[in-house]
């Protein structure tokens, strides 16, 4: 059997690990060949092919980022590109394609179910906002290192008796935000999920600074909308899936906090930085477990499904499960943290 493998989306710690996986399991267990496609969908489209060999994947367990490259491109996006998709996998005579992606990348692989290619999914993305499963890797990368940051960051608030604000990524969900800033002991969090009043969080950091407290650290997701009217807004880029690009929020945000508190304010915008370096030890774990039960859901000619972590089993859900509905911040896990804020 000839496998096709593709990275899509943002980069994220873990892709070398489910690469890895993949290959060595394929290729030197179940005898089959493994073809990567460099750049994602582009790919695809573009037949950029690389043959994947236990040889030439020794040494990515550690390795950020993704050896495959990847791209944010949408076949159904330009007339055209499906035909070249399924004219590029006739021609490397894939039988089945795995694609590692979040809703984006598994959305197109689910649509092509009805053009009778075989795709299994892998989920990826740094949010953790797939549903159907539990946990993402790269995720637990990224909230090590921005809570890493944010201990850092506490200690120069304190000297100099400032409020950061501290942005991270998180487009429609918060989860980042919210386990970072709970690691982290931020005095205020805002995630996708929740509207914000500034005026609100400008009275909750003047009642900390009047109960002696000199500094503060609020963790807002990229997401993170103010309550209409409340603040200024601006218009976003869009990607070639119709999601903006986002980023921003802190830097506007510490503008109307120092206006109206008079406290110094400063920003950090951690943005890409969460997606590189070399991922920890459970994202090394789950992806490489997600590797290999997803090229035994290959060898098996499973069509159309998903690997994914329940609990702390790897199992095999319908593709479209994941694609439903984003798994987002529920109200009570915000609640949570916001014991400790003020």
């Amino acid at each position: 059997m000839r496998i096709g493998l593709l990275n899509g989306g943002g980069d994220c710690p873990g892709l070398n690990a489910v690469t890895r996986a993949v290959v060595r399991k394929g290729e030197a267990v179940l005898g089959h060949q493994i073809v990567g496609f460099r750049h994602g969908w582009r790919g695809v489209i573009s037949g950029e092919v690389v043959e994947l060999t236990v040889a030439s994947t020794r040494g990515l367990l550690y390795r950020g980022g993704t050896v495959l490259g990847t791209s944010r491109t949408n076949p159904y996006k330009r007339e055209g590109d499906v035909a070249a998709v399924l004219d590029t996998l006739a021609r490397e005579h894939i039988d089945v394609l795995i694609a590692v992606g979040g809703e984006d990348t598994l959305g197109v692989a689910h649509g092509l179910k009805s053009e009778g290619v075989i795709c299994v999914g892998v989920p990826k993305t740094i949010d953790n906002d797939l549903a159907a499963t539990d946990y993402t890797f790269g995720f637990d990368t990224a909230v090590q290192i921005a809570t890493e940051a944010i201990d850092r960051l506490h200690t120069t608030a304190e000297s100099h008796d400032r409020v950061i604000i501290v942005e991270v990524m998180g487009r429609h969900a918060g989860w980042i935000a919210l386990n970072s800033g709970l690691a982290g002991g931020a005095d205020a969090i805002l995630i996708p999920e929740v509207t914000f009043d500034v005026d609100d969080l400008c009275a909750q950091l003047r009642y900390r600074h009047a109960r002696g407290a000199n500094s503060s650290i609020v963790v807002a997701a990229e997401g993170a909308t103010p309550r209409e009217g409340t603040m200024a807004t601006q218009d976003a880029e869009l990607d070639e899936f119709g999601h903006a690009r986002l980023g921003g929020i802190a830097a506007r945000l510490a503008t109307e906090v120092k206006s109206r508190t008079g406290f110094d304010t400063r920003v950090v915008v951690l943005g890409h930085l969460l997606r590189g370096g070399t991922p920890t030890a459970y994202d090394r774990i789950l992806a490489t477990r997600l590797g290999l039960a997803a090229v035994d859901a290959a060898h098996d000619r499973a069509t159309d499904v998903m690997v994914a972590l329940r609990g702390t089993e790897i199992v095999r859900v319908p593709l479209g499960d994941a694609l439903n509905t984003l798994k987002t911040v529920p109200a009570e896990r915000l609640g949570e943290a916001e014991v400790f804020f003020g």
